[in-house]
Formats: C-alpha cells, structure tokens, sequence
C-alpha cells in the first residue's frame, strides 16, 4: 500500500530550516560588517583596549598607549 503524505517531511523541514539559517547568518555579517576592513580609529581604540586589560603598571600603560598611537598615526598617512 502507497501512503499518500502531504506536506512537508521531516527531512524537507530540516532543509528548509538549514537554508534559512545560511540566509539568517549572511544577512547578519551584511549588517555588521563583520568582513569590512578594521579603520585605523578602530584599530587604535583595540589597541588603546588591549593595552588597558594587559598593562598593571603606568610606565608600562603609556609606553604601550604612544605605541598605539604610532600606528595610527602611520596608518593614516597619506599614501600607506
């Protein structure tokens, strides 16, 4: 005997479920930005960030800070 199935099957579910996800995912890194190249503000602002949770002492604070701010300074000259 033939079972007439209506509808969609579990395994139809699943791969509809799954393309929505990939589409969910893409749409997600198109708002962020995720795959933009990091600024030279941004960057700096990870690095001034970094320096702040890695650094106890303040000699060793500014020293990592002016490193920072060599960098973008660098990254925003013309030409680079």
């Amino acid at each position: 005997m033939r079972r007439l199935q209506r509808g969609l099957s579990l395994f139809g579910a699943l791969v509809i479920v799954a393309i929505a996800v990939v589409a969910l995912y893409y749409v997600y890194k198109g708002v962020t930005g995720e795959n933009d190249e990091p600024s030279c503000r941004s960057a700096y602002t990870s690095c001034l960030q970094n320096c702040r949770r890695t650094r106890t002492e303040a000699a060793d604070l500014q020293r990592c800070q002016e490193g920072c701010q060599r960098d973008v300074d660098a990254c925003e000259r013309p030409g680079q």
